[in-house]
């Protein structure tokens, strides 16, 4: 039992100076002058087709939000994303992922291209966007 004390104190020590140096990136929050945009996204891939609800909210300096859900309260994918960093998360988004956009996983590029296309094009009432074999369309 005497070992035990050192190492758990040992282990305690590691974790709370580990979370410390993690890095942290704060997302703005929607205000009055973001847009949002309630509707419906079909998304298609090889082996996968998903019609969900979506919810767009972006701002004229390029953050932006997108959650998709299938009915209340089963969010399938939640995106939050800036000029330089995003946080995916959700069952469609297996363990989720954050970090710089230029070290995205290539299986989240097309869904971080979305906030371009909003961003570009801000009054659409449909967007489709194509990324490689995936496509995105959006109808609000």
């Amino acid at each position: 039992m005497a070992l035990a004390f050192p190492a758990i104190v040992a282990i305690t020590f590691f974790c709370v100076t580990s979370c410390a140096t993690i890095s942290f990136h704060e997302f703005s929050q929607p205000t009055a002058d973001w847009q949002t945009k309630a509707g419906q996204l079909m998304y298609r891939s090889p082996g996968t087709t998903l019609i969900g609800e979506a919810l767009v909210r972006f701002s004229t300096t390029g953050d932006f939000q997108l959650t998709v859900s299938k009915g209340p309260g089963i969010t399938l994918l939640s995106l939050r994303q800036d000029a330089a960093f995003a946080e995916v998360k959700g069952a469609f988004a297996h363990q989720g992922w954050s970090g710089p956009v230029e070290k995205a996983p290539p299986q989240l590029r097309g869904w971080l291209g979305l906030r371009d296309q909003f961003v570009h094009a801000p009054n659409q009432k449909t967007l489709r966007y194509v990324s490689g074999n995936e496509t995105f369309l959006f109808r609000f």
